[in-house]
């Protein structure tokens, strides 16, 4: 039997680089010459590797995923819903204005302006972000069973106002706003979160 060429270079080190690629031009805008370039490979590396630029998306999507995750076990691990609020939202204005990387986050950034071609790409992205709603909603399930929601509270519905002022502020962040003004919304938005307790002591 003939062995394949060994991959001749890193993956990890080449999805970083693609992923930043992406995040700062989008999908659409991030061209062939641009990822090879940036990942330092051929496209027939690319290709072998990652079959398109559509899987090679998908790779660098999950490589951000890693990322993501310690920053959610994080954020999940707060005492009280409001504290899971907080968490969230202050740690996205700090990440998205984060200079180590491109502003915004990549979940919104990948998906804008997809043309002809890429009509699959915003369904994809989507689907990445509503995994971090849901693990909001399963985390104000618990809450709510704990008696730190209101009786009126919708689990769903709070995960889903955090996750939509989460994109917001990264549409932001790519306009050029600074971390003091996300951290603006973060505050105001705070404010219509439940307090923590609501349920135990009448409030709300």
């Amino acid at each position: 039997m003939v062995m394949g060429r060994p991959r001749s270079f890193c993956t990890d080190k080449a999805l970083d680089e693609a992923m930043e690629v992406f995040w700062r031009h989008g999908y659409d805008g991030a061209t062939l010459a641009m990822l090879t370039k940036a990942m330092g490979i051929k496209p027939p590396s690319l290709y072998a590797a990652f079959g398109s630029k559509e899987g090679l998306l998908k790779a660098a999507l999950d490589r951000y995923a890693e990322r993501r995750s310690e920053h959610m076990r994080y954020v999940l691990a707060g005492a009280t819903a409001r504290d899971v609020a907080e968490r969230f939202l202050w740690s996205i204005a700090e990440s998205h204005t984060d200079p180590a990387n491109p502003p915004g986050c990549l979940l919104v950034q990948g998906g804008l302006a997809c043309g002809a071609g890429s009509e699959n790409i915003p369904f994809e992205l989507a689907a990445r972000r509503a995994q971090t709603e849901t693990e909001l909603r399963d985390r104000f399930v618990r809450a709510k069973g704990e008696g730190d929601l209101p009786e009126d509270g919708n689990p769903a519905a709070l995960a889903r106002f955090l996750s939509t002022v989460a994109s917001g502020m990264g549409v932001l962040a790519s306009s050029g706003a600074d971390r003091e003004a996300l951290r603006e919304v973060a505050l105001v938005s705070l404010g219509a979160f439940p307090p923590s307790g609501a349920a135990k002591d009448g409030r709300g």
